[in-house]
């Protein structure tokens, strides 16, 4: 099972987030403890003060060290766990992609900090964290939101948590590409017909439609990620296709 620990001065943002849905089935079946923690709770001051102004000055207020050295302390011995990962949430941090999702499923136990203010003091950063993410190229009030994409992302792919246990691999970015497009009943809605190859029954022509609807799809919307992936010859006549269709 894995633990999440998520360190945050609004606990009550995650309630609604851990309570519903795929997170909430993933607690029931045993897959993921949460525990969300106010590490206000750890100041060492009578006015349990977080935060301090900037030593040579500036707008905002910094993140002191002590709460959280002393939070990431106690959840570390409480959960006997020598190197959890201890995941900072900010714009500094490396651009989160699947790849990072998948990598962090295989924890046992991930610790997420999430910050408010200005930022954190610097030494947070240099001797308790491990990892620094960023879910995007822009600015947020705080880490809850990115913590909660985050684990949204990993706890997804944790075995036995989704209903079909390939769901998630052929999910967009998985494989490389962008995920080919679904359709359901009815086979035709106010005159928009699905596709006859998936009503076909044959699944040999399907897979190859599905595999062509993925290249087509990555090359118009997401270029960029063709460049990245090493394509199988039979991809690659694929993709040809495609792009002469396109012509």
């Amino acid at each position: 099972m894995m633990k999440i620990d998520i360190l945050t001065l609004f606990p009550d943002m995650f309630t609604g987030v851990l309570g519903q849905s795929i997170l909430h089935k993933a607690a029931e079946k045993s897959a993921v403890e949460y525990n969300v923690v106010n590490f206000r709770d750890y100041a060492d001051n009578k006015h349990n003060t977080v935060d301090d102004y900037p030593y040579g000055g500036g707008a905002g207020m910094v993140l002191k060290p002590q709460p959280i050295f002393d939070a990431v302390a106690d959840l570390k011995e409480k959960a006997a766990s020598l190197n959890p990962k201890v995941i900072l949430l900010c714009p500094q941090g490396s651009r989160y992609d699947q790849r990072k999702a998948e990598e962090l499923a295989r924890e046992e136990h991930l610790i997420f900090i999430c910050g408010h203010y200005e930022g954190y003091d610097e030494r947070i950063r240099e001797h308790i964290v491990t990892d620094e993410i960023s879910i995007g190229d822009y600015v947020l009030t705080g880490g809850e939101l990115g913590s909660m994409v985050v684990i949204d992302s990993v706890v997804r792919l944790l075995p036995e948590v989704l209903g079909n246990e390939e769901s998630h691999l052929k999910d967009s970015f998985s494989t490389g590409l962008l995920e080919h497009p679904h359709y359901t009943r009815p086979a035709d809605f106010r005159g928009v017909k699905v596709p006859d190859v998936l009503l076909s029954g044959n699944h040999k022509l399907i897979e190859e439609w599905r595999n062509k609807e993925a290249l087509r799809r990555t090359l118009l919307r997401r270029p960029d990620l063709l460049d990245k992936i090493e394509l199988t010859c039979e991809q690659e006549k694929w993709l040809q296709e495609v792009k002469n269709e396109s012509e």
